[in-house]
């Protein structure tokens, strides 16, 4: 019996969330990089930037994957388990590696890299031990951290991102509404989740008949289990002036977008009133910061300024915002658009950045909670462009 290495597998039609110049444009982007850097071929191995060049999003299962960028070739690398999935949903070529003997995944990328090239990689993904089978497999004559470059480029959106980002936030609102919908006093935080999930992944099934449906989640918390923006679900029942944290997240091949909204359950008492308006106001502000020219770190101190008159910035709990586009829960950041301290990160058109600022007050004292609104906005040559429609503020949200 053959026994190969790797070899190709290809059957069926493509089909990709862009068009193949999309791709073809963003490989262009990483290859003008990748000649100023000196970078002969680039090994990909996180599922952000696999998904942004090529247009395939891994499901690993311990099984390393890859993707190889040449001056002429863009290769995806995938395990055998998958078959000819990955080359429908890639740009470019496909090579299956076989488990029939150990590191056949390197030997495949070998066969697109060659021995002793300028190899550019990931250092905020490739581990360790990879990074020493790298250097065994491909021996380079020398190795750059392509990752930073990247991200830059991911910052910026083009044409289609955007159409596709404004989707997201849609069915993130339709989400919302179906959450709204589902509070009630006794019902559990699980089952509010769900109707918010299935609301979208439906929505999502409309808009997009051709796309793979995963990852969709919702996070919805009620009382204590508000004071982290994370939390996970539970089977918690929601009590009549409970305050809530609506969080809904569609995924549209690999693009996060997100709806995260302050509810009460019937009734919300004058402390969380107080705080709850103080927050609605520091994102209407925080949102008004958000245009061409102003920076990251700039923002934040505003911002924190904001809390600090009304005491209430040693409540604060994170950043006020990040950027979005290909980025999930578990894989994926771009971490030079967030608005922290110490990010100094210049805003410019055509990037997208959310404005959420939250605030967690202890339990035991009035108002306690978690207090989060979040909204996405898109930076234009004016200013910005808000492409969240569900209301946030008291007057919408004490509901049940």
């Amino acid at each position: 019996m053959d026994r190969p290495d790797f070899y190709r597998f290809h059957q069926g039609d493509r089909v990709l969330p862009f068009a193949s110049e999309e791709y073809d444009a963003r490989l262009a982007g990483l290859r003008a990089r990748m000649e100023e850097a000196g970078v002969e071929a680039c090994v990909f191995t996180s599922m952000h930037n696999i998904a942004y060049y090529s247009g395939f999003l891994y499901c690993s299962f311990g099984r390393p994957y890859g993707l190889v960028v040449t001056e002429t070739e863009s290769v995806t690398i995938s395990a055998g388990i998958d078959a000819a999935q990955p080359w429908r949903r890639c740009h470019g070529d496909n090579i299956t590696y076989t488990d029939w003997k150990r590191n056949n995944y390197w030997r495949a990328i070998l066969s697109v890299t060659g021995e002793g090239r300028v190899i550019g990689y990931e250092g905020d993904h490739l581990t360790l031990a990879q990074r020493d089978l790298l250097e065994d497999f491909l021996k380079p004559s020398a190795t750059l951290d392509i990752a930073p470059a990247t991200m830059v480029q991911r910052m910026h959106k083009s044409p289609a991102e955007l159409a596709l980002i404004r989707h997201g936030a849609n069915v993130a609102d339709v989400g919302g509404f179906a959450i709204k919908d589902a509070i009630r006093e006794g019902a559990r935080e699980i089952d509010v989740a769900m109707a918010g999930r299935d609301a979208m992944e439906l929505e999502i099934a409309k808009r997009f008949p051709d796309a793979e449906y995963r990852d969709t989640w919702v996070w919805f918390q009620s009382g204590i289990n508000t004071d982290g923006a994370h939390n996970p679900v539970t089977a918690r029942q929601l009590q009549r002036g409970d305050i809530l944290s609506l969080n809904t997240f569609p995924m549209i091949s690999g693009y996060y977008t997100a709806l995260e909204r302050t509810m009460f359950v019937g009734e919300v008492d004058d402390a969380s009133l107080k705080i709850w308006e103080a927050n609605v106001a520091a994102h209407e502000y925080g949102m008004s910061l958000l245009k061409p020219g102003a920076k990251c770190s700039e923002v934040t101190e505003q911002i924190n300024a904001f809390f600090a008159e009304r005491d209430l910035l040693q409540y604060r709990t994170f950043g006020y915002g990040h950027s979005f586009g290909v980025l999930s829960h578990y894989y994926g950041r771009e971490a030079g658009l967030e608005l922290r301290e110490d990010i100094d990160t210049m805003l410019e058109p055509g990037m997208v950045i959310s404005m959420e600022p939250m605030l967690t007050i202890p339990e035991g004292s009035p108002g306690a909670g978690g207090y989060r609104e979040h909204d996405i906005l898109i930076i234009t040559d004016e200013g910005n462009e808000n492409i969240t429609g569900y209301p946030y503020g008291p007057e919408f949200n004490v509901v049940g």
